[in-house]
């Protein structure tokens, strides 16, 4: 039974920012910070199965992908690595990159990566502040400049470059090559109302993605039946003995939480591993039930009763 915060591990890059607030306090004149890792405060604890970063981009990412559970096996990994993307806060006309313009051969794939233009081949599109976007292993991808994003992905470091904008870094023309999926993009899901004060964003197989909202001087429980993470990304509030603030995660395992929002709200993000959205993640204390269910379009949901009490 967990409940802590999470620690914060600022994590340098040559496309990062000097300045990483409202989010944290990090200003530096010299450094770029370009990820913060939420990590559990005892090194010596179980690893999560998921990792939660916030990222802070001033110049484009390299154009990259990641390899699948099955394709990491064979690596010798333990996993592979899918993740997803919550917009923050963007610059006007900010983007990111998603799948490819048109599917290509292996061949014409690695040529276009020896010459430079498969910056010109990949998916570009705009992003606003609350986009959700998965972004399956395999999926070729690139984050622009001037965007806050918070990821939420498999907890693996594994990534092949196919093309770094001439940044003195290594590329992996084989690997990538291999691992992707050389073609476009499925439209994304739109994020589904589960109740009143939950949404999902993304949905398994690897891990779900929600987000909550929370009125202001609310009180709620919080049931984490397994791993869960909540990053507050707008207000704040009490959990248990914790102050949780904005650009905070905290870390739950097989425990409940008690909380008691503050003035301004809260809206946060909370991930878990599993495929479908947990019934009883969050309620008022003996105030409902949630139960599961399937709609006609086979799309999760999750239905509410009031309590008997």
């Amino acid at each position: 039974m967990t409940i802590e915060h999470a620690l914060k591990h600022n994590v340098l890059k040559p496309w990062g920012s000097q300045d990483l607030r409202p989010w944290d306090e990090t200003t530096s004149e010299t450094e770029h910070v370009g990820e913060i890792w939420f990590e559990r405060k005892d090194p010596s604890a179980p690893e999560p199965a998921l990792l939660v970063k916030l990222l802070f981009t001033t110049a484009p990412l390299s154009i990259q992908v990641h390899p699948d559970d099955a394709r990491a096996k064979r690596l010798g990994l333990p996993n592979g690595k899918s993740e997803a993307w919550y917009i923050l806060a963007g610059a006007p006309g900010a983007r990111v990159a998603l799948g490819l313009r048109r599917r290509v051969t292996a061949a014409k794939l690695s040529a276009s990566i020896e010459d430079g233009s498969i910056s010109n081949l990949v998916e570009w599109r705009r992003v606003q502040k609350d986009d959700a976007i998965s972004v399956p292993a395999g999926t070729i991808h690139a984050i622009g400049g001037g965007l806050v994003i918070a990821e939420i992905q498999q907890r693996s470091d594994t990534t092949f470059r196919l093309f770094d904008y001439g940044r003195a870094r290594e590329l992996h023309l084989e690997e990538a090559v291999a691992a992707a999926d050389a073609g476009p993009v499925a439209t994304q899901t739109i994020a589904r109302r589960l109740t009143d004060r939950r949404a999902l964003l993304v949905s398994g197989p690897h891990f779900v993605l929600e987000r909550i909202e929370l009125p202001p001087k609310s009180k709620w429980s919080l049931y984490a039946e397994r791993e869960t993470w909540l990053l507050a990304i707008e207000g704040g509030a009490r959990i248990g003995a914790t102050r949780l603030k904005l650009g905070e995660a905290m870390f739950l395992d097989d425990d409940q939480a008690e909380i008691e929002v503050g003035a301004e709200g809260l809206r946060g993000l909370v991930a878990y591993p599993g495929a479908i959205p947990a019934p009883n993640l969050i309620s008022r204390p003996d105030w409902h039930i949630a139960v599961p269910t399937t709609g006609a379009d086979g799309q999760a949901s999750v239905a509410t009763m009031e309590a008997k009490t």
